[in-house]
């Protein structure tokens, strides 16, 4: 087996043949920085890399077009938009995983996420964890706190999932409802800040090592999310608190008149600025 990239002739590293990932069908491999380049024009290279000869791969390289689309291909891409939510991952047809992790990935680059190479396999099961309508909104290279688990956090309408797995080990999915979540905070740190989920009954912490800025962009968006509406239901609570308090307060402020403790006219004025408060 060559030492060099099939494509480029690169010296090739030890990240760029481990288990087998980047191999070709006749037996040559790609560097991953030819195959980043390359999956961005044709993503069915992410999914069955395999099945690609070197030939095929140069060819892919001189024109830069992938397979043109047949009508079917696009009545196919309809016939996703209008499936309804979940799907069961053992029924997913091989053609709809293709659209969906093509539309997965499409969105993962609008929202900028800065992945690592190591989240390859949590990305390729993404079409079977999301809903078909459900949309990414942010998402970050994330982790279990002290783990060695490779993994990511996404940010949904409806929630945040935990997706992570480790070498030769399925993959794990953890889910945090938007209803759940009471805040998120976060524990800076020059190599490895923290991100916490915060629910009412527990603390689940993420470490987020591969890129800091990015780990605090995705913490920017989450918190207003969830924090401000955790503060809002707050003032929500006292705005309808404050009626009651006013009147506990009036009824004390009658007790200090009576006792000679406070003047007619003190507590004309107090009772005013109490009142004042309700309009």
């Amino acid at each position: 087996m060559s030492n060099t990239c099939a494509l480029c002739n690169a010296e090739l590293t030890s990240i760029d043949t481990l288990l087998g990932e980047n191999k070709l069908s006749d037996g040559g491999n790609l560097c991953n920085t030819c195959l980043d380049k390359l999956s961005s024009t044709h993503q069915e290279l992410l999914d069955n890399l395999h099945s690609f000869s070197i030939s095929d791969i140069k060819k892919l390289a001189q024109t830069g077009k992938t397979e043109p689309e047949t009508e079917q291909l696009m009545q196919e891409e309809d016939e996703v938009k209008s499936l309804s939510t979940f799907i069961n991952p053992d029924e997913m047809p091989k053609d709809l995983y293709k659209r969906r992790l093509k539309e997965i990935k499409y969105q993962l680059a609008q929202v900028g996420a800065n992945l690592s190479m190591f989240t390859k396999g949590e990305i390729k099961e993404l079409p079977r964890i999301l809903a078909v309508d459900e949309v990414i909104l942010a998402a970050t290279d994330a982790q279990f706190l002290k783990t060695v688990d490779a993994g990511m956090l996404l940010v949904t309408p409806k929630r945040i999932i935990s997706v992570s797995k480790a070498m030769f080990s399925p993959v794990k999915v953890n889910e945090y409802l938007n209803e759940d979540i009471t805040a998120v905070s976060y524990v800076d740190h020059q190599m490895s800040p923290i991100i916490k989920i915060h629910t009412e009954d527990r603390i689940v912490d993420f470490e987020c090592f591969f890129d800091r800025l990015d780990a605090e962009r995705f913490y920017g968006f989450i918190q207003k999310i969830y924090n401000q509406e955790k503060a809002q239901k707050k003032i929500q609570e006292a705005k309808e608190a404050t009626p009651d308090l006013i009147l506990e307060q009036l009824e004390k402020l009658g007790k200090l008149r009576e006792n000679g403790i406070l003047t007619n006219e003190e507590f004309t004025e107090q009772k005013k600025k109490l009142l004042d408060q309700l309009s």
